[in-house]
């Protein structure tokens, strides 16, 4: 009896100090759960963050700004935002220490979409015509320098700022002529109210000389400072989440399905397979690997957002991006 008591009492020992070992962290998304989220409800569903000892809870958000505040604060430990946004939080909070860990949209999903009834498929298409754009819009957001290293004549082109709600409905009825938008949404938007796909043409600005990168993941300053390695571990198993995604989307997408009872399987998956074939595994990650970025590049992205937006504390890329967290470039093929 001693012996079965003594067992009973190291497997409980063990037991709790297996409980003890995962470190609860919160992580905040852009947006709601769809096709995109699969890589990282894969990462909680396969166990990957739990082989490395993180506990971590997933919220879905409210748009790309929202996950920088609620990181920087604290509130959450690590979250999914577009770098472009956190480069402007950088320039007005210059002692921020914020910064990018993981680059997952090589390229950003900001587009131009045109239909074959409009006549609009390249930039200068766009000459003669009506863009709807939504003011808040973060692909709209671009316009300026898009037309800088396109050459568009913006004079040439008249702006109507549609809403949301209705973008896609006014370029089916041709009331605009083209409309800017995150290239995967609004494709299947169109598609699912008429449109056939080979009549919709998705102008992604990032293959028209704009070298902006898309959403990174960032940390809380403060966590990272004091848990290099369950930084470094939530970094890994997020790659390992994404590598999974990529060779599994039909099972990935699954965990979306159950996460959000309200969306289509067939759709987000149509979703998350465009996200990756034109934002996450591109020409250039299959070359240099999954997460990190070229400095340089980033450099000059930051000077293309200078053609919009007017700096006060210009940051530097390095003060945006970190790759210390990364493991090395053999374990970051996707």
């Amino acid at each position: 009896m001693k012996l079965k008591s003594l067992i009973a009492s190291l497997v409980l020992s063990v037991s709790s100090m297996s409980a003890m070992a995962d470190t609860p962290v919160k992580f905040t998304l852009d947006w709601k759960f769809e096709g995109p989220a699969a890589a990282y409800l894969a990462a909680i569903e396969k166990g990957y963050y739990k082989e490395v000892g993180l506990d971590v809870s997933i919220d879905s958000g409210q748009g790309s700004l929202d996950a920088i505040p609620k990181v920087a604060s604290g509130t959450y430990q690590f979250g999914f935002a577009d770098i472009n946004s956190l480069i402007k939080f950088k320039d007005q909070n210059p002692n921020s220490d914020l910064k990018g860990i993981l680059m997952v949209y090589d390229k950003p999903p900001f587009a131009i979409i045109g239909s074959k009834q409009t006549g609009v498929s390249s930039p200068k298409d766009l000459e003669g015509k009506i863009l709807g754009a939504p003011a808040p819009d973060g692909a709209y957001a671009q316009w300026k320098a898009f037309t800088e290293v396109t050459g568009i004549d913006a004079s040439k082109v008249e702006i109507n700022n549609v809403s949301f709600s209705v973008r896609e409905s006014m370029l089916v009825q041709k009331r605009v002529d083209a409309i800017t938008g995150f290239s995967f949404s609004s494709f299947l938007n169109l598609k699912k109210i008429g449109l056939k796909p080979e009549d919709i043409h998705v102008m992604l600005m990032a293959d028209h000389g704009l070298k902006l990168y898309g959403n990174t993941l960032i940390v809380n300053p403060t966590f990272a400072k004091e848990n290099p390695e369950k930084v470094k571990a939530f970094v890994a198993a997020t790659i390992k989440g994404w590598k999974y995604t990529v060779e599994n989307p039909e099972q990935a997408v699954k965990f979306v399905t159950a996460k959000n009872k309200i969306v289509k399987e067939p759709v987000e998956l149509e979703r998350l397979q465009m996200c990756i074939k034109d934002n996450v595994v591109t020409a250039n990650v299959k070359e240099n690997g999954f997460g990190d970025v070229d400095y340089s590049r980033l450099g000059e992205s930051i000077d293309q957002i200078g053609m919009t937006y007017t700096f006060k504390n210009k940051p530097s890329a390095e003060s945006v991006f970190t790759s210390e967290f990364l493991p090395a470039k053999a374990d970051r093929g996707l």
